[in-house]
């Protein structure tokens, strides 16, 4: 028997009703679940983990190998990042093999020989002094890649990018994490993405963001390295902020 058009406006109007019925109680449930609020102790805990996060070289690591609960903890912190359209675009590949990690420090050697020559004079000399790695003496290292996704994101349709930058949120918070356990976290940059994608075996559609070193050390400096090395200087607040738009 055909539906009149009443029923069928009646049935449909019962299942919205329910429908809002069920998201009100879920929203209420939600307002009544406690909020989780920080002291200023907490606060103050967490600015003491910002200020003392180091970018940490292979001179520093030790021979200590890392639990699974903290490489688990780093891990969870940053599948914790922020991400644009909750989109959790990012993969984590995790190397122990001391023969995977000589392949990646000769694509590194290969690219810091390039590197040195860019830099002149004395600044070439102090490049050529720097550790700038430490894929051998770390006991873990942990290649990061942002996959894209083949359909429209949320957040991405105007600034595509923000996918990529969601990663670098992840490792950041990866950083911090690794910094409150006392492991070092060190970011390899002077590498070529291709040649790293090539022994890992990476999909073709993923991007290199960060290749990690992580490691116990045997110092924490008290400020960032190339700071006491006078690579550069600290920028202050002042240099940095604007005030409503540029002049």
């Amino acid at each position: 028997m055909l539906l009149t058009k009443n029923v069928i406006i009646n049935q449909y109007t019962r299942v919205l009703e329910s429908r809002v019925l069920i998201n009100s109680v879920n929203l209420y449930k939600m307002e009544e679940d406690k909020q989780r609020l920080f002291t200023i102790d907490e606060q103050q805990l967490l600015e003491e983990i910002l200020l003392h996060r180091r970018d940490v070289r292979g001179n520093r690591f030790i021979k200590k190998s890392l639990s699974k609960n903290s490489i688990d903890a780093i891990l969870q912190a940053g599948l914790s990042a922020p991400s644009v359209g909750f989109s959790q675009p990012w993969e984590f590949v995790l190397i122990a093999d001391q023969e995977t990690k000589r392949k990646i420090k000769a694509a590194f050697s290969e690219e810091t020989r390039k590197a040195a020559l860019v830099f002149c004079d004395k600044k070439q000399q102090e490049y050529i002094k720097l550790k700038l790695e430490g894929i051998i003496e770390a006991p873990l290292n942990i290649a990061v890649f942002y996959k894209p996704k083949n359909e429209p994101v949320l957040g991405q349709t105007s600034m595509p990018e923000m996918g990529k930058y969601s990663v670098v949120c992840a490792i950041q918070n990866m950083w911090l994490m690794a910094r409150s356990l006392n492991i070092g976290l060190g970011w390899v940059s002077i590498l070529d993405p291709d040649k790293v994608k090539r022994v890992l075996n990476a999909p073709k559609e993923n991007e290199l963001i960060g290749y990690l070193c992580l490691g116990y050390t045997d110092m924490f400096y008290n400020k960032p390295e190339l700071e006491l090395k006078k690579w550069e200087q600290k920028k202050l607040q002042e240099e940095v902020v604007i005030n409503e738009k540029y002049r």
